[in-house]
């Protein structure tokens, strides 16, 4: 992407006012976006940008300048007003720069191979058996996405990675509407790879799906209140750890002790089924890359082994900090942003019982089959998440879908409460919102018991 000359000169000039580490983050992104509404696919946009910025690290302290320039000029501005930011004795930059690429994630079909008509050919397939479902659909809302970036990390300290990432997502929103009711389905699968993906999900099942959540949930009944065993639901389910336990489990939290599992390493949290890794390295996953954004390779870090915590996910200013190595999981939004500590694809392994079997031992409680939005405090781990698709089960059985509930809890208490933990396995893709930057990222679980947690409905 860029000479090694003008690399090198570059991070001299970045420390020429001093400093412990000088860093080049170079980013190439190219990207598509289709946009289906009322039937028509009216927003049509592809774009290509290209940037770096320059960071300087002086002990705990960081100072950042990016350019739209990949130029000398551009990159010697970028890196004199990022050492503006710092002084001290003048730094030094390692003569032997490295290089390592991270494993890559295949691409078997090259999005920008694919034309836009065959791109707007899947969303209208999705819509049209969306609304195949009955005349209840009134709303089909439709998008692909994908995005080819290619980045470039140098640090004084001799290293120097690249990465090549593509990722490709598909989403159908639907709104059913009957006797003033109102309800809505979303399917949302992505990866780390290209156009294939549509292969695996066929836009057409995808627009089926989302419908029938839709229209089951015209049926819901008021949600009971009070305290019930919950069967969590394989892959959606995932969005409870990611919200009650992993963000607290990431390092700039810890070492501020804002986290309700600061200090704690060794603790048992919950039974000998309960394992959950954060794992960047996951072939083919939405959250995956073959180095993270500051060149650390992508890993499998295990947060919690058999109940017990063990681990936490760091960036280099974090990692250095707690006097561990980094965990590879410093994420940046785009050349423009820092990097800061993120999730990739985290996961609550399986376990031994079978999800028949957990939902059979149910003789009344609630199956969350989808999560809406929530708010989580890290500090103290308490949290309140809505359900978008919700059933009642009772002796055992699922039976009729419910609205206007809540799981409300406790992040270490929900470990706790694992009482079984399924055979089976799923994830789901989202997106992550943290200090301003957005990050794609997977959820995955099994089936999982919880045994009495508080609901909260709306039931008179």
């Amino acid at each position: 992407m860029l000479d090694e000359t003008l690399i090198r000169r570059t991070l001299t000039e970045a420390l020429a006012r001093g400093g412990d580490l000088a860093e080049l983050f170079v980013e190439r992104r190219s990207s598509t976006a289709l946009r289906l509404d009322d039937s028509r696919v009216e927003d049509v946009a592809s774009g290509r940008e290209a940037g770096a910025g320059v960071r300087v690290i002086s002990g705990e302290r960081a100072s950042y300048a990016y350019t739209n320039l990949l130029t000398e000029q551009g990159l010697s501005e970028a890196a004199q007003a990022a050492r503006a930011g710092l002084s001290g004795a003048e730094g030094t930059v390692a003569a032997d720069l490295r290089r390592s690429v991270g494993p890559t994630h295949p691409v078997k079909h090259a999005p920008e191979e694919v034309g836009a008509a065959a791109k707007a050919e899947a969303l209208s397939r999705a819509n049209e058996a969306a609304r195949s479902q009955g005349a209840a659909v009134r709303q089909v809302s439709a998008s692909y996405a994908d995005v080819q970036q290619h980045i470039l990390i140098a640090s004084s300290d001799g290293r120097i990675a690249e990465d090549d990432r593509t990722r490709v997502r598909f989403a159908v929103q639907v709104v059913a509407a009957r006797n003033g009711e109102i309800a809505t389905g979303f399917e949302a699968p992505g990866h780390s790879g290209g156009f294939e993906l549509l292969s695996v999900h066929d836009p057409a099942d995808l627009g089926e799906r989302a419908a029938r959540k839709a229209l089951r949930m015209l049926e819901a009944r008021p949600s009971p209140a009070g305290e019930f065993p919950v069967v969590l639901a394989p892959g959606s389910g995932g969005v409870l750890i990611h919200e009650a336990c992993g963000h607290g489990l990431e390092a700039d939290t810890l070492v501020k002790d804002a986290s309700v599992y600061a200090n704690r390493n060794g603790e048992r949290f919950g039974s000998e089924s309960v394992t959950i890794v954060d794992d960047g390295s996951d072939q083919g996953a939405w959250g995956s890359f073959g180095v993270d954004d500051e060149g650390i390779p992508a890993q499998r870090t295990v947060l919690f082994d058999k109940g017990v915590l063990v681990g936490h996910m760091s960036d280099l200013l974090s990692a250095a900090k707690i006097g561990h190595p980094p965990t590879g999981n410093g994420r940046r939004q785009s050349y423009a942003h820092l990097p800061i500590v993120r999730m990739t694809n985290t996961y609550l392994l399986p376990g031994p019982d079978a999800p028949e079997g957990i939902f059979s031992s149910v003789e009344r409680g609630v199956y969350a089959a989808t999560f809406a939005g929530g708010e989580v405090n890290p500090a103290t781990g308490n949290f309140v998440f809505g359900m978008a698709e919700a059933y009642m089960i009772e002796n055992g059985e699922v039976t009729y879908p419910i609205k206007g509930a809540n799981l409300i809890g406790n992040g270490p208490r929900v470990l706790e409460v694992i009482e079984a933990v399924g055979s089976d396995f799923d994830r789901k893709e989202g997106v992550c919102g943290k200090d301003g930057q957005a990050a794609p990222v997977t959820n995955g679980m099994p089936t999982v018991l919880l045994g009495k947690v508080t609901v909260g409905g709306t039931e008179a």
